[in-house]
Order: structure tokens, then sequence, then C-alpha cells
């Protein structure tokens, strides 16, 4: 059995001022983010400009934090929001889901192509890299924070989590999440993006990989106690919502390459005049 390190969830404190290190788990992933797209941005194959990458990450972190909530609450806190509406906005009480930041960013990012006038699924290829660090990011933060910990396990590579009140031999599986959703994931696109691709295809790709990840992780996951497993008697929240990912991504990745859209790059000569 693994021994959880002596981790202590608040990173400082200054004053009054208490900083988890789950906060700065989000922080590291959008500065990443902006890292890569900094990188990327005025690439001949790429939509954006390097002057465009500062608002784009903003656009995106508002999509999943706004998105991320509404997820958390509409897909597994439905009933709470029922007896009490209110507690949609008391955000500080906790509570991010990955599929509704998912939606949140694929609204956000919709409209700021619309006003910088470039193509979505540019757009989207663009951005789908920027995603698995942060995603990486924040399950270290689930790991130090001693959430959404895994089932019980003989495995000699379980640990028991401080604040489990069985003290059960656990997966800690948000370090596998780290691993695959993270660090695999990120790998996957960087590579596959590192050349023109058909438009739509890397962004196609994330969905697929992302999905089948998700799914599978999700056996080593312990489901979230109010729900339980939600259809027969194994499958869980998280893989019913990813299921339509991996499907639809498939199906838009194979649509994608056979009928030939336009490459990324034919339309990154669209944004060469686009203003700020």
């Amino acid at each position: 059995m693994l021994k959880y390190p002596e981790l202590d969830p608040v990173a400082f404190s200054l004053g009054p001022l208490t900083v988890h290190w789950y906060g700065l788990m989000y922080l590291a992933g959008f500065v990443a983010a902006w890292t890569l797209a900094t990188h990327r941005a005025g690439k001949d194959w790429t939509p954006l400009k390097k002057n465009h990458v500062d608002d784009l990450i903003v656009w995106a972190a508002i999509g999943v934090i706004v998105g991320g909530r509404f997820g958390y609450v509409f897909f597994y806190q439905f009933e709470r929001f029922l007896e009490d509406p209110a507690w949609l906005f008391r955000v500080w009480e906790g509570g991010m889901s990955f599929h509704g930041g998912l939606i949140g960013v694929i609204v956000a990012m919709a409209l700021y192509a619309r006003k910088l006038k470039i193509h979505f699924l540019a757009l989207m290829d663009f951005v789908a890299p920027m995603v698995p660090p942060g995603l990486g990011f924040g399950r270290l933060g689930n790991f130090i924070g001693q959430e959404l910990w895994g089932r019980e396990t003989t495995s000699e590579w379980g640990m028991i989590f401080p604040k489990d009140p069985e003290e059960k031999i656990r997966h800690a599986s948000q370090l596998y999440q780290a691993a695959l959703e993270g660090l695999l994931l990120f790998i996957i696109l960087f590579l596959y993006s590192r050349k023109p691709r058909p438009t739509g295809t890397v962004g196609s790709l994330f969905l697929i990989c992302y999905g089948s990840f998700r799914f599978i992780v999700e056996f080593y996951r312990e489901p979230d106690s109010h729900i339980g497993f939600d259809m027969l008697g194994w499958m869980t929240r998280g893989q019913l919502l990813s299921i339509p990912m991996i499907v639809i991504g498939v199906a838009l990745f194979v649509y994608f390459n056979l009928k030939g859209i336009p490459k990324s790059q034919e339309k990154s000569s669209d944004s060469v005049n686009i203003k700020s």
C-alpha cells in the first residue's frame, strides 16, 4: 500500500486571505494555456495572432467557470437546485463539472470566433491542445484536496486518504486522471496538431480521447454518493456524459477527413487583417 503524502490543501495564508492549492492549480492551467497559445499564435496554420491571445484566455476562463458551475448544478445536483435555486450562484460552496465547462468553452469560443470573424472550427482546433494541462493541474488539485478519490482496492498501489471517514484503501484515481486527461491527452493533441490538419479534426480528436479516458478512469473512481450508478448497475454519471463525446467525436473526425473540409491554414489568412 502506498502512503498518502502529508499535503496541506492550503498553500499559504496572507492575513484573512487563504489560498488553496486547488485555486493555484486553476491558475497554473490558465498560465499553461496562455504560454502554449502565445507560442503557436501567428503561425501560418493557426487562426489567431499573438495580440488575440490575452482576450482568448479571458473568454475561455469565463466559459470554464460559468459552464463548469452550471454543469455541476444541472448534471449532478439538480434536486438541490430545485430546492434552493440561489445555490447555483454560491460558487464558494464548491462544485464544478468538466462536461459543463466544456460546453461553456464551446459557447465562449463560438462568440469569440464571431467577434473576430474567423472560422469557429479552426479556433476550436487551436484551443483543444491548450485544455489538457489545465485538466492535469486540476486533478492534482483534487488529489491534494483529498476529493473525488477512487474506489476501494486490494492492489499494492492503493492508499488511505486521511479525510476518508471509512479509511478504505482506495485507488488514487485523481492521479490516474491527471496522467490520462492531462499528460497523455496533451501529448496526443500536441503531436497531432504540430502540422496543418483538416479543420475540425483536432477538436474532434479531443472529444474522442477525453471521453475514452474519462470512461476508463470512472471504473476506478468512487461514484458520487448521492447518485451512485446511473445505468445497468455499473455505469456512472461521468461515463454517461462521456459517451456522447466519444460518439460525436468519432463521427466528426471521420466526416471532416472524408469530406475534405478546408484546411485550418487556409482559413488563417482570414485572420491576418483582423484588428483587436
